[in-house]
Order: structure tokens, then C-alpha cells, then sequence
């Protein structure tokens, strides 16, 4: 195969050869630049990929960090108070005592609780006001009603066992 490819480039004249050897060239750098063109917007982009996976990992670190401050920080002590006054209170308090038909105590750590028409948002802000004092919404229904906003709720909430 080489003495033939050999034979073959021989049997060119010099002018042939010139030609054809500066075209080899023109092509190779051609390819070159091509790749050297495609690297760079490869690389740009990756560049670009970086600043947001740092940026992720970053965060990610931030939030590690808090979530080990949490967890080494003391837990809240169990409020000595009734469940039930509180979260009866807590409803006062948000303006929605007058929706509540219910509020049963399933034990002294749960407590089940019944709105006839409640506004659906205000209901969303007094169950962030609970979970800020360490009472969370183990289960609930929520039922739209006819006028647009208001909801009927059925729903229980818990208070975490003191350790």
C-alpha cells in the first residue's frame, strides 16, 4: 500500500505535487481552525456552566451551614400550655374565631379543628403563625366554597413530643 501511494505521488509532476501539497495544507488548517473554533465556544459555554455550578455550590454551603446551626442549636422547649387554648388563642388573635365552628383536643399533643368560611389566605397565615410557635399541620381538607376566597377547612395539628 505505501510503495504504491509511493508510485502514485512519483508519477505526479512537481507542479501536481505543489498543488496538491498546498491543498493538503489549506484543508489541514482549515480543520484546525474549525477545531480550535469549536473548543473556544465549547469552552465559553462550560466557562459560563462553572460560574453557575459555583454559584449553586455556594448556596448549597450557605444552606448547609444553617441547617448544621439549627440543628446544634437547643431545641425550643414544649409551651407548658394547653394545646387547645393555644391554638384557640392563636385564632383570636388572626381574627378567625368567628369561622370556627370546632376545635376538639385529641390528646395533649393534637388537636383537630373545624372553619365554616374562612378566607383561604388568611387561613395559609395563621397556619405560618402556628408553625413559627412549633405546632405543624399534621393533616387537613380544605374545601372550596361557592363565593371565590373562602374555604371550609377541616384540619389537625401537632405539637412535637418533648424529648
Amino acid at each position: 500500500m505505501k510503495a504504491q501511494l509511493r508510485k502514485l505521488w512519483e508519477s505526479r509532476s512537481p507542479r501536481d505535487r505543489i498543488i496538491i501539497a498546498s491543498l493538503a495544507t489549506l484543508v489541514g488548517a482549515l480543520l484546525y481552525l474549525l477545531l480550535v473554533q469549536s473548543a473556544y465556544r465549547a469552552r465559553m459555554q462550560l466557562g459560563t456552566s462553572v460560574s453557575v455550578l459555583r454559584t449553586q455550590a455556594q448556596r448549597l454551603d450557605a444552606d448547609a451551614n444553617e441547617l448544621a446551626r439549627a440543628r446544634a442549636a437547643p431545641a425550643a422547649p414544649a409551651p407548658q400550655t394547653d394545646l387547645r387554648a393555644q391554638v384557640q388563642a392563636q385564632a383570636g388573635a388572626a381574627g378567625l374565631a368567628h369561622a370556627l365552628l370546632r376545635i376538639d383536643a385529641q390528646n395533649a399533643d393534637q388537636v383537630q379543628v373545624v372553619f365554616g368560611s374562612v378566607a383561604f389566605s388568611d387561613w395559609l397565615a395563621w397556619v405560618a403563625t402556628l408553625q413559627t410557635q412549633h405546632i405543624r399541620l399534621d393533616s387537613g381538607r380544605v374545601e372550596a366554597l361557592s363565593t371565590p376566597g373562602l374555604v371550609s377547612v377541616t384540619a389537625t395539628f401537632t405539637r412535637p413530643k418533648p424529648q
